[in-house]
């Protein structure tokens, strides 16, 4: 240990103190960083990926890639082009030439390897009034959205007052989803942004110092999206990590800016303390806690990567870069800052602000009602939460459907024109290779199922392989189309492959109801074992870890009400599918764990603080609350109006992010961590701070406090 001041500090004490006295050195540092990472930063956009939906190593996608390799690409992510018209059959003069003008475009694009015209019987349909025009991919799935992002104005331009051009397919349809998804979010980062500082400004009480958790924010996103451009160097990384980025960022500065300088002002302010000192006590206790709330964050995170999809592991490398990046400028430039602020810090301040005020008297009040009277509050909250999660039981999943698209887009269009015409499994047309020799066994098998309606002449490709397309009978997002994909996969020969757009969605959605009850555990024990290391208390470690699951539950429980059975649909402004995405549940649980272990490693690390300082079980519960609860109250506020923000605006996922999210930390915040978890401390007294020796021996000393 290192003395100063009179006080004892650890490792992140000595930290604070050095990156106080050393602002020059800790400032430019961040500077270079930004300049380093913020050069490359504007670029990220154009060089992040449009698809990765995908179970790598499934059998729709061999399938896709044998396609790619020996039928000139006229796979999953070949482009598909719709040419109708309600006045002109497809043998007139003008839908002839607009059909030619169509092919002509594609075949001038340098990724598509050859252009299939409209067949009779196949791509033309019944009416005679819309055909289809087919190009193969040149260029694996992400290059193929971005050709799409590139040629679908000049494709629908092709068009005129008596025929209409659209490009769908999963190209098209990931490229318009992609960019109202962009166009959403930008749209709600700037209603958040203002929400926010005027959140934080009500918080902070000061205009300087909620500008901190903007500088943190900031920061972080520059790094993040920099460190992003050089990852798309080396891998595909999906368009959606740069979008949770910028959401955790934001989230996470706010959440650590405020633990640190609320527990700043208090030992600068209220203590009298030296602006070095002030840091390094801060450091010392808050950044300890923000230190293993940021692993706590990262290792919820890191689990989604046991899910074999390359988008669910780039947004995870995007969360967790931007989480890297805020937790290193929230340790060194923070308190670099605090110090050379020190009495500037509360410039711009509201009348009624009072600097030093760590312990909220309102808060510790609060603590105080709950120690008197716990029982009828638990019983309360449990009813509450209880009555939310009961939906969950009869929540039904399914991998996006085009209702994802805006009605106005293109792909949308093109995929309802296609419906109409040629029924509605041509939107989504098995394909399956088979060696030659199985070809007309498979086409015989095919043809006599009660569930395909047109099966199309085997067509001859490399490898003594052929390709056979199967049009079922009902929508791509249907029920049914599991039942026939594993039918099909059972009886078909053994060396046959069956896939296509829909089974792709369909592979993927199996492998997540897989691997989701294994993310859901590794999160698990690795929140447990963190906290356990933080707390040294296994009883209410493993208490902060179940309530984090009741937060969780009711979440999707009111995401069943909504998306699934369509309450506030008018309000929100989407159509309901029937169910809720399948990435949801593992990847939106992963966000809400990381949140609410901020909340958790927070209060209960304020109370272990008070706990070691005085062993008594009710000031380590009256104060924990007292000093954390104005932070997880206003962090919760600020994350709240966010995540609704991105309820309002856009296609239907990113609502599904914003209400389970937002739904999820209003919970959590006022309902498990100031009210649920208190009254645990209560219940259980002394028993909540337990330590076999056995246990203590084996565990690192962690103390959040200095002595």
């Amino acid at each position: 240990m290192n003395q100063a001041g009179g006080q004892n500090y650890g490792p992140l004490g000595r930290l604070g103190r050095w990156t106080a006295s050393h602002f020059r050195v800790v400032a430019g540092a961040w500077v270079l960083i930004a300049i380093v990472f913020g050069v490359f930063a504007p670029g990220v956009e154009k060089a992040l990926s449009g698809a990765g939906w995908e179970s790598t190593g499934s059998e729709s996608v061999l399938t896709r890639d044998e396609i790619d390799r020996n039928f000139q690409g006229l796979g999953s992510y070949g482009l598909m082009v719709v040419v109708s018209s309600a006045s002109l059959s497809a043998d007139d003069a003008a839908f002839q030439q607009t059909v030619a003008d169509v092919e002509e475009t594609l075949k001038e694009e340098p990724a598509v390897t050859t252009v299939v015209p409209p067949r009779p019987g196949m791509t033309i349909a019944p009416d005679n009034k819309t055909v289809i025009v087919q190009a193969g991919a040149g260029e694996d799935p992400n290059e193929m959205v971005r050709v799409a992002d590139d040629i679908k104005e000049p494709i629908s331009e092709l068009g005129g007052e008596s025929v209409d051009v659209a490009l769908t397919g999963a190209p098209g349809m990931w490229s318009d989803f992609n960019e109202a998804n962009k166009s959403a979010m930008l749209k709600s980062e700037l209603i958040s942004w203002p929400v926010t500082l005027a959140i934080l400004l009500l918080a902070f009480g000061s205009l300087v110092a909620a500008g901190l958790p903007l500088m943190l924010t900031i920061l972080g996103l520059v790094a993040a999206a920099g460190s992003l451009y050089f990852g798309t160097q080396f891998l595909d990384i999906s368009i959606w990590a740069m979008n949770f980025a910028l959401m955790f960022a934001l989230a996470l500065g706010i959440d650590y800016a405020l633990f640190i300088v609320m527990r700043f002002r208090g030992a600068f302010f209220g203590e009298g303390m030296s602006a070095e000192d002030a840091t390094a006590t801060t450091m010392d206790t808050a950044g300890k806690a923000v230190l293993f709330s940021g692993l706590t964050v990262l290792i919820s995170l890191s689990a989604v990567m046991l899910v074999p999809s390359p988008a669910f592991r780039s947004m995870s490398l995007g969360i967790m870069l931007s989480v890297i990046f805020v937790l290193a400028a929230t340790l060194t430039l923070l308190p670099a800052v605090l110090a050379k602020l020190g009495p500037r810090l509360d410039n711009v301040s509201l009348p009624w602000v009072h600097s030093g005020e760590h312990r909220s008297p309102r808060f510790a009040a609060w603590g105080e009602r709950l120690w008197r009277r716990p029982l009828p509050y638990a019983a309360f909250a449990l009813v509450a939460l209880v009555i939310l999660i009961v939906p969950v039981f009869s929540l039904d999943t399914g991998m996006p459907s085009i209702k994802v698209v805006p009605e106005s887009d293109g792909s949308r269009q093109g995929y309802n024109q296609v419906q109409a015409a040629f029924g509605d499994g041509a939107t989504g047309p098995l394909q399956i290779v088979a060696p030659r020799q199985d070809a007309a066994a498979t086409a015989d098998q095919l043809g006599a199922d009660q569930q395909i309606a047109q099966v199309t002449p085997p067509m001859p490709g490399g490898d003594d392989l052929v390709l056979i397309q199967a049009v079922p009978t009902f929508d791509p997002s249907s029920t049914e189309l599991g039942g026939t994909v594993e039918r099909l996969r059972g009886s078909l020969p053994p060396e046959v492959l069956v896939g296509g757009p829909a089974v792709e969605n369909y592979d993927l959605e199996q492998t997540l109801g897989e691997k989701t009850p294994l993310v859901v555990g590794v999160v698990l024990i690795l929140g447990f074992l963190l906290l356990l290391v933080a707390l040294q208390a296994p009883v209410i470690a493993a208490v902060g870890v179940v309530t984090n699951l009741l937060a969780a539950g009711a979440a999707f429980g009111v995401a069943k009400l909504v998306f699934q059975d369509g309450n506030l649909s008018g309000i929100l402004g989407f159509e309901s599918q029937g169910f809720l995405d399948a990435w949801g549940p593992v990847f939106f649980f992963a966000m809400i764990f990381a949140i609410s272990m901020d909340y958790t490693v927070f209060l209960l690390s304020s109370a272990k603080e008070h706990w070691d300082k005085t062993g008594d079980p009710k000031e380590a519960m009256v104060g924990g609350v007292a000093h954390s609860g104005r932070v997880i109250f206003a962090a919760a506020g600020v994350m709240v109006a966010v995540f609704f923000t991105f309820a309002l605006s856009g296609p239907l996922p990113p609502k599904e992010m914003g209400i389970i999210l937002g739904v999820a930390v209003l919970l959590d915040a006022f309902l498990v961590r100031l009210l649920l978890v208190p009254v645990a401390l209560r219940l259980l007294g002394r028993w909540a701070w337990y330590l076999p020796s056995w246990l203590h021996r084996a565990l690192p000393d962690v103390r959040f406090g200095h002595s």
